[in-house]
């Protein structure tokens, strides 16, 4: 059962870019949320998410795991879904621009998403990732006003 949650429900264990079938599994996780829940569900989710993924993710390390496994997806799950409830439009449009932010913050890693990496066990694999679905999240909604006010 944690290997299916560590894993974004075996999207980690693909064997081309794991990271990203991740983001997208927390994209259609959201869009599928949002048709039947309140945006704010989407946070309260992530937030969940995280409690239980810096647990298991220690216990893993723990266990022998390797840190930070590119295996372990559920991350970018949880950023995914942080960045989802803070966006001003939950078209699915803007989930994909979404998407594409987050992916290209998750692999450059600028300024403080780099520096959240650094900390120890579950919460330094969790945390590059919900800094990196926050500031996601208001580029795309920064995207949306802009886009929004254009004649």
């Amino acid at each position: 059962m944690r290997n299916c949650f560590l894993t974004g429900c075996y999207t980690g264990l693909l064997p081309k870019a794991p990271g990203t079938w991740g983001s997208l599994l927390g994209v259609v996780l959201a869009f599928l949320i949002l048709l039947f829940l309140p945006q704010s569900t989407l946070f309260l989710l992530a937030l969940l998410i995280t409690v239980v993924a810096v647990r298991e993710i220690d216990r893993y390390e723990a266990e022998g795991g390797i840190h930070d496994d590119p295996k372990i997806v559920i991350d970018e799950v949880a950023g995914v879904l942080f960045g989802a409830s803070i966006l001003p439009s939950t078209h699915p449009l803007w989930l994909l621009v979404l998407l594409v932010i987050f992916r290209i913050l998750d692999i450059k890693k600028p300024s403080l998403i780099s520096r959240a990496e650094g900390l120890p066990g579950g919460m330094g694999v969790m945390a590059d990732d919900i800094v990196a679905g926050i500031v996601g999240g208001l580029v795309t909604g920064l995207l949306f006003v802009l886009f929004s006010h254009l004649p």
